[in-house]
């Protein structure tokens, strides 16, 4: 679906934000890209995105300092063949990086920045997923300073088993914003269930259970 036109009735704006990391291997780049792609065409998400009127959807990588690489650009997503043309897209998506350290606040600062050119939505979130903390330029607190997050919620997908401080250091300094919540996957081959709950939740704009090995709702 193109944006112009449509985009008055846009009700979400959700950029997802991919770590591709040095922590993060080429089997776990795999499932973390491809359990997007099928969380996305999940029956839920699915539901979720059609039922209520179209949603805005952005995709990006992100690693280190000057490493955050778009790898969508802003779709309107308000019918099945919308869902599945981006989900088709990803699964044919190249790695962007593989070398670099974990950087967040620069990660956060250039989804600011891509949801400042954003269609009008009622919501705008950052979903960004993770499996380790910032050890590479500044961190969440200074880009939530210096970035424009006004009205922004940024939601977190911590990957259990490679850090075991990942899911404070989301829970304490990633979540930002009204209604922020944090969502877990036990290691990568949990990504995909929990991009499910995860989307879920943020397009239903409602409150499910965000444990690991949780069920989505039908």
């Amino acid at each position: 679906m193109s944006l112009p036109g449509a985009a008055s009735a846009c009700r979400l704006a959700l950029a997802l934000a991919l770590d591709v990391s040095s922590s993060v291997d080429e089997r776990e780049y795999a499932l973390q890209r491809d359990g997007l792609a099928a969380a996305l065409m999940s029956e839920d998400v699915v539901t979720a995105i059609t039922r209520d009127g179209p949603i805005a959807l952005a995709i990006y990588e992100w690693s280190g300092r000057r490493q955050s690489v778009l790898v969508q650009d802003w779709v309107l997503l308000g019918s099945v063949a919308d869902i599945s043309a981006v989900s088709q897209r990803l699964l044919g998506t190249q790695r962007s990086f593989r070398r670099f350290p974990t950087a967040l606040g620069y990660a956060l600062g250039f989804g600011a920045s891509l949801l400042q050119r954003a269609p009008v939505c009622e919501r705008k979130v950052i979903d960004v997923s993770g499996d380790g903390v910032t050890n590479d330029g500044f961190g969440p607190f200074h880009a939530y300073k210096h970035f424009p997050f006004e009205g922004v919620t940024v939601n977190g997908l911590a990957v259990l088993g490679a850090d075991p401080a990942v899911v404070e250091h989301f829970e304490f300094e990633v979540l930002h914003g009204p209604g922020a919540f944090l969502e877990a996957a036990e290691g990568y081959e949990g990504y995909r269930r929990a991009m499910e709950r995860k989307l879920f939740r943020e397009i239903s704009d409602r409150v499910v259970g965000a444990l690991p090995g949780s069920e989505v709702p039908g």
